[in-house]
């Protein structure tokens, strides 16, 4: 649920201080095949596995370590008996995902390297496009934010759709109407019709012109987002690390939105928002 850093303390116990991570599973399944990013929060996917090893694919949108740090103690990839790949956006230098990963992920920096993980783990890099991973239709496109290559996602079972985009810094483009960035076609192109827009709130108003330039997203601007995109439900992810829940719960009274559960205010004017929380369960 975090940005930047993780969020220990008392004052971020409803909330959670987790780093982004969303793991997605079939109507059916025993267990989530397609994770999207590998923040603090992949280890509860090894909690959810109850000591199963994983088999499927984590998505990563961009290499930033708040998305990435978590893969050396994914406790249900790193065995022998795992089955992991790692997809991640192609750097403009084309340089190869594990090449790309050791950068942070390597001595004297960190004691292994990405190929030291146990089982059988798999890089690669994506381009902007549609992919089928793991059964799921994932449209890839790419979308402003500082600081290295990064994508939003589109993920359709053929009857639900999400949409993922935890960094997303719009006001590269322009103040938009409202001054908070351009609902630009990338962002409105993943967000149509979605059933759920998950999204950068990491900003509020009046920290945006001193923190524009960190590449992230006014907590206003994914509500007018799902509304021109006729998103079904939004909700605020990516929260600034010292955003206390006290001030998460003013945020949700603001906003008119749920606090901490897809409970949040349907006008009929827009899509229901709700400011997320860490081990939320949704069945979309």
């Amino acid at each position: 649920m975090r940005g930047s850093t993780p969020a220990p303390g008392t004052e971020f116990v409803r909330y959670g201080g987790h780093t982004s991570c969303l793991a997605l599973a079939h109507d059916g399944a025993a267990a989530p095949t397609l994770v999207l990013d590998a923040g603090v929060g992949l280890r509860a996917v090894s909690r959810v596995l109850d000591g199963a090893p994983f088999a499927g694919t984590i998505a990563l949108t961009h290499l930033h370590w708040d998305h990435t740090l978590e893969l050396p103690f994914f406790a249900a990839g790193d065995r022998a008996d795992a089955n992991v790949t790692v997809l991640m956006p192609e750097q403009d230098g084309g340089e190869d995902a594990t090449s790309l990963l050791g950068h942070v992920m390597s001595p004297p920096y960190f004691p292994i390297e990405p190929t030291d993980l146990r089982g059988n783990w798999t890089f690669a890099t994506i381009e902007p496009g549609e992919h089928e991973i793991e059964g799921f239709t994932v449209l890839a496109r790419e979308i402003p934010h500082k600081g290295g290559r990064t994508f939003g996602y589109r993920v359709s079972d053929g009857r639900s759709t999400l949409t993922y985009m935890p960094d997303h810094c719009p006001t590269t483009l322009g103040a938009g109407e409202h001054g908070f960035g351009e609902c630009h076609p990338a962002a409105l192109e993943l967000a149509r019709e979605s059933d759920l827009l998950v999204h950068d709130a990491q900003l509020f108003p009046e920290e945006l012109a001193a923190e524009a330039d960190f590449g992230h997203s006014v907590a206003d601007y994914p509500v007018e987002l799902g509304r021109l995109a006729r998103a079904r439900a939004v909700a605020l992810f990516h929260h600034r690390f010292d955003r206390t829940d006290d001030a998460l719960d003013a945020l949700a009274r603001r906003l008119g939105a749920g606090a901490g559960g897809a409970d949040g205010d349907d006008d009929g004017d827009g899509p229901r928002v709700w400011v997320a929380a860490e081990g939320a369960v949704l069945d979309l």
